[in-house]
């Protein structure tokens, strides 16, 4: 059972659980009460900890992972929302022991300092170029402005993408 209702002794209120979630191609054992935070539950108890906290407010990025191929704030995206949907984290983009070509593009460029925000920022681009394999620059810039680098490599980042762009297969991705 991936979603089942309990009921809270104290409250006297039935609460819904989420017991299974799609992370990383694999089906996961959960136990999460309705409402909780996507990015909690990844942390805590998928132990996938390539999710970081930044703002919790949805306004920097590092808690960024993909919903089906689109990238969300895992911050604000409560866990049943992904309830029987492919979660896919940093962890989860390389396959057969090859980094995902933007995770090799980011090692390319060093478009990484402290690395807090990278796996926010590759999830975000991974997003952009499932959505668009070709993006402009500006289409770029667009997709990045809500991913914030405290270090500042920007035109790194930047670059990273562009390298990938138009590169790859849809299969690479």
């Amino acid at each position: 059972m991936r979603y089942s209702l309990a009921r809270d002794n104290r409250k006297g209120k039935a609460m819904a659980r989420v017991k299974e979630l799609r992370v990383n191609r694999a089906r996961i054992g959960v136990d999460a009460e309705e409402g909780e935070t996507l990015l909690r539950v990844l942390r805590e108890q998928v132990d996938v900890t390539g999710v970081k906290y930044g703002c919790g407010e949805g306004q920097c990025g590092a808690c960024t992972v993909l919903i089906d191929g689109a990238p969300v704030r895992s911050c604000l995206t409560r866990v049943e929302a992904a309830i029987e949907k492919e979660i896919t984290t940093i962890e989860g983009l390389e396959r057969d022991g090859r980094l995902h070509p933007l995770q090799q593009s980011f090692l390319d460029a060093q478009a990484l300092q402290c690395g807090y925000c990278t796996p926010g920022m590759i999830l975000a681009g991974v997003g952009l170029l499932n959505q668009n394999p070709r993006p402009t620059r500006d289409e770029i810039l667009r997709a990045m402005e809500g991913n914030i680098c405290r270090c500042g490599t920007y035109p790194r980042i930047l670059a990273a993408i562009e390298n990938v762009a138009g590169e790859s297969t849809e299969q690479d991705r």
